[in-house]
């Protein structure tokens, strides 16, 4: 067909399926066929089904939801702690500008022990870090 005599739509493909096989699996086979189907990450069963038959290799795609939640979360924390380092030079400020000197001393005491506490969390969250990442690169 010349590209000229053509209205629109799809190209025509130059070697086109057009024959079809069918399979049937009983409940055991069915399960096990989608579990491959799942961990190969192949997005059509067909392609999936051409691979195994011809031999062709595929990939399994395994995500551990755990790991990810814990980054995220590790994540917020982090974001967390940047809100706080950009709060804390305006607290500072504002504690010399807007109280009396042994006011302001008073306070900065309150929040240098607040500090410490936020140091001793962070460089815990970065052993427990240490550790998770340990254990679950051996797996």
């Amino acid at each position: 067909m010349n590209s000229r005599n053509r209205k629109g739509g799809r190209i025509p493909k130059l070697d086109k399926s057009t024959h079809c096989v069918m399979v049937r699996f009983n409940d055991v086979e069915f399960a096990k066929f989608l579990t491959l189907y799942e961990r190969s990450g192949v997005n059509r069963k067909a392609i999936f089904i051409k691979a195994r038959v011809f031999n062709e290799s595929f990939r399994v795609v395994s995500i551990d939801r755990t790991r990810h939640e814990y980054y995220q979360k590790l994540s917020e924390m982090y974001a967390q702690f940047r809100g706080v380092a950009t709060n804390y030079n305006q607290i500072v400020k504002s504690l010399k500008s807007n109280f009396t000197e042994r006011k302001a001393m008073a306070l900065l005491y309150k929040l240098e022990k607040e500090t410490i506490e936020m140091v001793r969390l962070h460089l815990e969250m970065i052993k427990l870090t240490e550790q998770f990442d340990a254990e679950w690169s051996q797996k």
